[in-house]
């Protein structure tokens, strides 16, 4: 039986650094190399940092849905680990294949909508073939949280549907896809957040978890509560915020949620 006062031997130095709990503060945002914080409503680099050295290993492939400031990528590349993106955003695609122009590892971006299936399947087949391999080995998306942050202009963006149900059955057809090119037994991380709409909360989180459960043979493995300090939205303001509140009804957000699944088909 393993003790309390061997297990660091059992225990190997890139492991001691994977965060295992369900709660996760986070002081401020990772910085250094290619990441930033210029593209609003991305998220920070910690939270696939820790997704990808918990469940990939180097040289495996990770898919994301919604590239966004390639937050994902730099991540993958500083951990040695191959890339699949997608995004509609043309102007945000081209800032980051200017910073990937020396890449060191394998990496294609996709300008596709990702609830297109031909479309979607057509460039998962031309890029999984360039790779030489047949299936991916994690899935992550960070979507929209409905219409609250506009990224493009274009129909198929889903940051443009404020309708609940609308957008729940357009990101579960994306996730159906990407789900055809993730090997079974592998698993997958949605990020998402809550909502206040109409002075109520919307507990977009947990619709998105729901519908996932409801439509896919997969475990859900985690739940993560995520709260970072230094959000600059309310960096240097919190004492406005707290106000505003006080003299309302609501609660300030400070959490984001990250739901955990295990592919089982």
């Amino acid at each position: 039986m393993i003790q309390d006062n061997n297990i660091d031997s059992y225990i190997s130095e890139e492991e001691k650094e994977i965060n295992v709990d369900s709660l996760w503060i986070i002081n401020e945002r990772g910085k250094g190399g290619k990441r930033s914080n210029v593209y609003h409503g991305n998220f920070i680099p910690q939270i696939p940092n820790q997704l990808i050295r918990r469940y990939t290993k180097e040289n495996d492939t990770v898919l994301e849905l919604f590239t966004g400031s390639g937050t994902t990528l730099y991540e993958c590349e500083d951990l040695n680990r191959n890339y699949i993106g997608f995004d509609i955003n043309d102007s945000i695609i081209n800032d980051v294949n200017q910073k990937m122009l020396s890449p060191k590892i394998k990496y294609h971006i996709n300008n596709c909508d990702v609830t297109n299936r031909k479309n979607f399947v057509s460039c998962m087949n031309k890029d999984l073939q360039a790779m030489n391999i047949s299936k991916t080995d994690f899935l992550i998306a960070h979507p929209p949280y409905l219409d609250i942050i506009h990224f493009t202009n274009k129909a198929e963006d889903l940051s443009n549907i404020s309708d609940l149900n609308t957008f729940l059955d357009k990101l579960t057809l994306a996730i159906s896809n990407a789900l055809d090119f993730l090997d079974t037994g592998k698993y997958f991380a949605i990020v998402m957040g809550d909502i206040y709409k109409n002075s109520e909360v919307i507990p977009l989180g947990f619709y998105t978890m729901n519908a996932i459960k409801k439509t896919f043979n997969v475990k859900l493995k985690g739940i993560i509560v995520k709260n970072i300090e230094g959000n600059r939205g309310k960096l240097g303001v919190y004492n406005i915020w707290k106000y505003r509140a006080l003299k309302s009804d609501y609660f300030l957000f400070k959490h984001e949620y990250i739901f955990v699944f295990k592919k089982e088909f």
